[in-house]
């Protein structure tokens, strides 16, 4: 069997099984465009998504998923969902109980979440092109008033909360949130395509000077758009650092 997909609560779920198990499960966080559904997924559909899957597959990787209730930005419901996809995952598969997580951005906001969670060891963190504080990111759409519009549509509907009341229980959120650790290892990937990735680019770079103080554990690479086909293959040599420790 190669892949399964099954239902937790309303959301479909799909787990990819290596030829050869390694022993470590990987899950994966999507941004925008991803999704699951009875049959399929983004990471099938998509080339270079499929790509990557099967990369961590053939290292004998075990891939987990979540549709997450779609655009779920982050929201308390979206993670809560991701742990339990993790104990489901523990109970039913023989793997690792700490998993490695690797998120693409807004996947990064579910992903910090399960960090600060101490019920699910978190083994290390691959983050790409993250979006790490959403109120940031409003002030970044505010340029395009299309996108902020639908940004906040969108936000509404994730957290259940109105306009009026949103940014504020996005600002209590963002200063709830735990962040990074010193126990966590973590790798950020930032591809630089397009205005959007840039402006994130330098709210990471604000951020980074912070985490070093700190002694955060937290490696930052930057790739053109054409070394894209090579994310894959730096996540596996990222992870396999992180493996000496059950």
């Amino acid at each position: 069997m190669e892949s399964r997909n099954f239902k937790l609560d309303t959301e479909w779920n799909m787990i990819h099984y290596p030829e050869r198990p390694n022993g470590f499960g990987i899950l994966a966080i999507g941004d925008e465009r991803h999704f699951v559904n009875g049959d399929s997924s983004f990471w099938t559909q998509n080339e270079g998504k499929r790509s990557m899957l099967n990369i961590w597959k053939k290292e004998g990787y075990t891939v987990f998923y979540s549709n997450l209730y779609g655009r779920h930005w982050g929201s308390e419901k979206a993670a809560d969902l991701a742990m339990r996809l993790c104990t489901h995952i523990v109970r039913s598969e023989i793997l690792n109980p700490s998993f490695h997580i690797v998120a693409e951005g807004m996947g990064a906001l579910v992903a910090m979440k399960l960090l600060a969670n101490r019920d699910h060891k978190v083994r290390s963190l691959v983050l790409i092109n993250p979006i790490l504080s959403l109120t940031a990111h409003l002030e970044q759409e505010k340029e395009n008033k299309f996108f902020y519009k639908k940004l906040i549509a969108e936000l509404e509907l994730a957290y259940e909360t109105e306009s009026d009341k949103l940014l504020q229980h996005l600002h209590e959120q963002e200063a709830d949130s735990g962040g990074f650790n010193k126990e966590t290892p973590v790798q950020i990937i930032h591809v630089l395509s397009g205005n959007r990735a840039y402006k994130q680019s330098n709210i990471i770079k604000d951020l980074s000077a912070e985490w070093q103080k700190n002694s955060f554990p937290i490696a930052i690479s930057y790739m053109l758009p054409e070394k894209k086909s090579q994310i894959g293959f730096q996540i596996i040599q990222f992870l396999s650092k992180h493996e000496q420790v059950l």
